[in-house]
Formats: C-alpha cells, sequence, structure tokens
C-alpha cells in the first residue's frame, strides 16, 4: 500500500475550512487591527520598536525592541492608557504592561575560511607526500591545493 498525498488546495480555503487555522488567522487578524491603534497613539519614531503582543483580562502587552523605548513609553504610560481608554476595542483597558525582547541576532557568522598561502601549501604537500595511509594522503593534496596564488613571485 503506497500512500497517496492529498490533492493541493488553496490557501484562502483553508483558513476558511481548518478550524486551527481559522482561529490563527482571526487571532492575527484581530492584533494586527489593534496594532493599528495602537500605533495610531504613539511617537512616529517609536512605533518600529513596539509591538502588540496580547490583549486579555483588561492587560494590554507591548514588546518593545529597545530598552531606550520601553523607558520612554513607561514615562508615557498614562497618556497612552487615557487615548486608548477612547477606542471602543480597548474599552476594558485596565493596565498597560511593557517587556523589552531585543531583536534575534545571528549566534554565529560565517567568516570566509583563512588564506593558505603557497609555501603552506607546498608545505602540506611535502608532508602527504610522506604519508602512507591512502584517505590521509588525499586529504592532505585537497586541503594544499586550496592555495592562493602568491602575489610576490
Amino acid at each position: 500500500m503506497s500512500f497517496r498525498p492529498l490533492p493541493a488546495r488553496a490557501s484562502a480555503s483553508l483558513l476558511r475550512e481548518a478550524k486551527p487555522l481559522k482561529a490563527l488567522f482571526g487571532e492575527a487578524k484581530r492584533l494586527d487591527r489593534l496594532q493599528q491603534l495602537v500605533d495610531g497613539q504613539l511617537q512616529p519614531a517609536a512605533r518600529e520598536f513596539c509591538r502588540v503582543a496580547s490583549w486579555r483580562e483588561g492587560t494590554l502587552l507591548l514588546i518593545v525592541t529597545d530598552s531606550h523605548w520601553a523607558t520612554r513609553l513607561r514615562y508615557q504610560q498614562r497618556r497612552l492608557q487615557r487615548q486608548l481608554l477612547c477606542l471602543e476595542e480597548f474599552s476594558g483597558l485596565s493596565r498597560i504592561q511593557f517587556k523589552v525582547q531585543p531583536p534575534e541576532t545571528p549566534r554565529h557568522k560565517p567568516r570566509p575560511p583563512p588564506a593558505l598561502s603557497a609555501r603552506a601549501a607546498d608545505n602540506i604537500q611535502e608532508t602527504a607526500r610522506g604519508i602512507k595511509d591512502p584517505k590521509l594522503r588525499a586529504a592532505l593534496e585537497r586541503l594544499a591545493s586550496h592555495a592562493r596564488p602568491d602575489r610576490d613571485a
């Protein structure tokens, strides 16, 4: 018995019909709408550093990517809360919580391998000639082949 994959379906129909996806898509749209409303109340410079994370039980959680902006927003918290309370979507707002979460930076940045000089390649090649193990000899010869051409010669 072989596995037959299900026929491909349009993403729009999946979002309309699949309950978990429909709920997830609905929550994403809701958060996007809340983000637009919050952006309308923030200073233009602060908008890129502040994201709506959740809105539950009267608490609005904002993720701020920069500690400087988190401090500034905490000073403006009461004003922001008063402005948001005027909007229907935030009618039950009792608290705004800020969390600092810096953007992820890549842990390891690949660097180009160090250049192998012609002199070093000659030394490796000479060492490879004295090796009896064919796999090790082949590996050393491959390594020696990566030499950069000498600019002095």
